[in-house]
């Protein structure tokens, strides 16, 4: 299957280089960020490492919307919430009947966006549980070993096609390493629980996901933030894909041995002065439980304390993250699975 990958940023340079090398795929990147686009065109490709190492060029073609009049068989999407719309809006001209499309988008409310310009049946929806990082203007860093983390997808029907099983065997030839799955909302709700624990919390305190799993308190914090979360969600008719033990030891494991030296994205767009995807986060999460008549405290008030914090960045230091530090050696509780 021939791809296009809409946001080249963290995540769709993930995708679409992992799809383009390992697979060896014909793939190519659509943009709206002109620097990178410059850069890009200027180095002849994107500057790809792996854990800060091994730095080095990969040719891939990028375009802007306007520019682009290539014809794939499915679209990558992974665009900032708030940018979403504007994008598709601008590709809209190169969408045409049987193609598919394909996100794995942070937070919840891309997938009415894309219901905009493609039949469910033509819409796959997808979680990542892998680390990446954009240094700048055509550079990422893959975060983790190769093959490492992995990805949920679910077709919007609930039923996987042909296509979308192709999708699948690609993605697994990437090393993305894809789990079919036939329940939707389950799905995708199952990551944004885990992001409105770890993204959020990190971001607060400025930390990577390692040092956030040293304090002793992490499994009882988690715990009182997915029960408001699941709460909402089952009062919803939404039964996600983990139970909430399931989802206390994920925390503690990506946090503490798959990832600790990461920065979450809300962190990253944070530290550049960005406003970050917080209302698509813990904002759904207590957006939801209020359609349900169910207050959902914590994340209330953790959306309102981040608006806060990116309003006062007016009147404070908000750089850059630091680089990555190793972290301390403290004893770390080890949570038994179940």
């Amino acid at each position: 299957m021939k791809y296009t990958v809409i946001g080249a940023g963290a995540m769709g340079y993930r995708y679409g280089v992992l799809l383009q090398e390992v697979a060896g795929l014909d793939v190519d990147f659509i943009d709206a960020w002109q620097p990178n686009i410059d850069a890009v065109r200027e180095q002849g490709g994107v500057y790809v490492s792996r854990d800060h190492e091994n730095r080095h060029l990969v040719p891939v073609n990028i375009y802007t919307p306007e520019e682009y009049h290539g014809e794939p068989d499915a679209w990558i999407v992974f665009m900032k919430q708030m940018q979403l719309a504007d994008m598709l809006q601008r590709c809209a001209h190169l969408f045409h009947p049987g193609q598919y499309v394909f996100s794995a988008m942070n937070g919840m409310g891309h997938i009415e966006k894309l219901q905009q310009h493609f039949p469910d049946q033509h819409i796959v929806g997808g979680t990542a549980m892998i680390a990446t990082v954009l240094n700048g203007p055509g550079d990422v860093d893959f975060i983790g070993k190769s093959g490492a983390g992995e990805m949920h997808m679910c077709n919007r029907t609930e039923q996987a096609d042909d296509t979308t099983r192709k999708m699948e065997a690609d993605f697994r030839t990437a090393n993305l390493n894809p789990v079919l799955t036939d329940n939707f909302m389950g799905t995708l709700m199952a990551k944004v629980v885990f992001n409105a624990v770890v993204n959020t919390l990190c971001t607060m305190f400025r930390v990577q996901m390692g040092q956030f799993a040293v304090y002793e308190g992490v499994p009882e914090l988690s715990r009182m933030m997915l029960d408001e979360a699941y709460d909402a969600c089952e009062r919803a008719g939404i039964q996600l894909i983990s139970t909430r033990q399931e989802e206390v030891e994920s925390i503690d494991y990506v946090s503490r041995i798959a990832n600790p030296l990461h920065y979450p994205s809300m962190y990253q767009d944070f530290s550049k002065g960005r406003n970050t995807e917080i209302d698509y986060i813990n904002g759904y999460i207590a957006k939801l439980g209020r359609e349900n008549d169910y207050i959902c405290h914590v994340h209330e008030f953790v959306t309102k304390q981040m608006h806060l914090a990116e309003t006062m960045r007016q009147f404070t230091d908000a750089s850059a993250a630091p680089a990555a530090q190793p972290i301390a050696a403290a004893p770390v509780p080890v949570l038994a699975l179940a």
